[in-house]
């Protein structure tokens, strides 16, 4: 992020996608109000960027966004803003497997500078379904 303005509701974003996959959580927090609510894969409710990173090490030896695109939703203001992030997911399943190009959509709310919305969906439980033998791509 630039060091000589404020940074954007997209720049907000990146950044903190950029730290959570490292993974830092705690990091991550300095981007989300105390009041962050997550929606992840699956439908589960999370509350501070720490749980994300716990699922994604129950599910994942590790794993990192490619991003492909990241949209400031128009209507925007200083207030709130919705941001979407989309690409791929690569990284190695907890068997040493590795994979890449398994998509993923992110929505953000950002208000005031601090991300309060977080909204996660991938095609990560297709691929399982897939490496089970119970379906195909």
């Amino acid at each position: 992020m630039s060091q000589d303005k404020n940074p954007g509701p997209k720049e907000i974003v990146e950044e903190f996608l950029r730290i959570v996959m490292i993974p830092d959580p705690v990091a991550a927090r300095a981007f989300t109000s105390p009041d962050l609510r997550i929606r992840f894969t699956g439908g589960r409710p999370m509350r501070d960027p720490a749980e994300a990173s716990a699922f994604n090490a129950a599910r994942y030896a590790w794993v990192k966004k490619r991003f492909e695109q990241t949209d400031l939703v128009a209507g925007a203001t200083e207030d709130e803003a919705i941001v979407y992030n989309i690409g791929t997911l690569y990284g190695e399943w907890l068997d040493g497997t590795p994979f890449e190009g398994n998509r993923y959509v992110d929505r953000y709310v950002v208000q005031r500078g601090k991300i309060t919305k977080m909204e996660v969906w991938n095609d990560s439980a297709e691929w399982m379904l897939v490496r089970a033998g119970l379906a195909t791509l």
